[in-house]
């Protein structure tokens, strides 16, 4: 499976082609999450147990998930070697096993001397270090270090349903602690599976990351109002706005399987919205020309912001599909503003943290619309750059409001 993802696959669809019992699934899975979010350190001590680059993709990936269990797990070295060994291709299995014994017999110094290329340091590739550097000097080595923890499970508390007090109290009476994180924002400080919180099937609280919450809440919704969720998949904030409202909100997706997601999680959640196949840069296929009131443009991006939940995506891109995804921005944000109504109100947002795609895109929208005006966001936001930390992780907000009148 890892193989896959090294020859340009996403894990998720890496996973769907292996047919595994759900307990051995979730340990192959986090194997190949492991490995992945350690590729650089693993990469580089690897070079230095070969004498030539290996040519097959699949014992090479044999290799970086049995060092990552051996450099970062506690699984037994003994079974690691023999079962990569038995894994390996007849004529490669000498060299796998002379490989993993070789790194058990010199793990700290192969470790130590991986630290010192920025890849083998951070665990990212080389170009997005150096991204990371020019944009933001002073913050950068805090921003990958974040981007290599284990992610938060947060939880939304559904306000139509409880309180976040009175729901805190539940997780406390079962062991679960917790620390609030937002206005209904519970981050756990254990994960635990959705069964076990109390009142999710029944729609009193959601997993979702503390800083995605203030979407909705930057949205301003109120009751009576047309709102439209462009690139609404997978509908976490379709069902806060309406945990919030009482508005009538059109939920678009240009993927008809990832709205059914939507279509799920409003169910669970006892809310309603029309939902609708649609490309949100084309609004002439599904817009029948009443405007919008508040328009949440929660935009495809790079997701450099919500790396540490998804390790393939740093490995995945390639530096020009920065520009790729600024050109899809602009002209997704230039058709939905045709949408808006007068005074109405657009939420820019992303999950990325490189400036092409969020302060510069914005910079260039308001040179292209003279009656837009960029509102100030709650002080908690500063410049509306969320950069990931113990309590969230990476976003963008830009809140636009059109004019009343056309400017003259």
């Amino acid at each position: 499976m890892l193989s896959k993802v090294l020859q340009g696959r996403t894990l998720t669809q890496a996973l769907e082609t292996v047919s595994l019992n759900p307990s051995r699934r979730g340990a192959v899975r986090d194997m190949a999450y492991g490995a992945l979010r350690y590729k650089g350190t693993l990469e580089a001590v690897l070079s230095r147990l070969l004498k030539k680059p290996l040519d097959d993709i699949y014992t090479h990936a044999l290799l970086l998930a049995a060092l990552y269990q051996l450099a970062y797990t506690q699984e037994a070295p003994y079974a690691v070697v023999d079962n990569a060994v038995k894994a390996a291709p007849r004529h490669l299995k000498g060299l796998v096993n002379a490989v993993l014994r070789n790194f058990s017999r010199q793990r700290e110094d192969l470790l130590d001397a991986a630290q010192q290329t920025p890849a083998g340091r951070f665990n990212f590739p080389d170009w997005w270090v150096e991204k990371l550097q020019q944009a933001y000097p002073r913050q950068y080595e805090s921003i990958l270090s974040a981007s290599q923890l284990h992610p938060p499970m947060t939880l939304r508390v559904n306000r139509r349903k409880t309180g976040i007090e009175a729901y805190r109290a539940e997780l406390r009476a079962g062991d679960q602690a917790c620390r609030q994180t937002g206005e209904t924002a519970l981050t756990l400080d254990k994960p635990v599976a959705v069964d076990k919180l109390p009142g999710f099937a029944e729609g009193r609280v959601s997993v979702q990351d503390a800083g995605a919450q203030w979407a909705a809440r930057l949205l301003d919704v109120q009751d009576g109002m047309r709102v439209l969720d462009a690139c609404a998949a997978p509908g976490g904030k379709t069902g806060h706005i309406l945990e919030l409202a009482d508005a009538a909100v059109l939920a678009l997706d240009a993927d008809g399987g990832r709205l059914a997601r939507v279509q799920q999680n409003l169910d669970r959640l006892g809310l309603a919205a029309e939902l609708r196949v649609g490309d949100a840069g084309q609004p002439q296929a599904w817009w029948n020309g009443r405007p919008f009131d508040r328009i949440l443009a929660d935009v495809p991006c790079s997701a450099s912001g919500v790396v540490r939940r998804n390790p393939d995506i740093k490995w995945l891109r390639r530096p020009q599909d920065i520009a790729k995804f600024a050109a899809q921005q602009a002209a997704i944000l230039d058709a939905l503003w045709q949408t808006l109504a007068p005074g109405g109100k657009l939420l820019y947002a992303t999950c990325s943290v490189f400036p092409e795609e969020n302060a510069q895109q914005i910079k260039g929208f308001m040179v292209r619309h003279a009656d837009a005006t960029l509102l100030a966001l709650p002080q908690e936001l500063g410049d509306g750059q969320l950069l990931p930390d113990d309590d969230h992780d990476g976003f963008y907000y830009a809140l636009l409001q059109r004019a009343s009148q056309a400017p003259e």
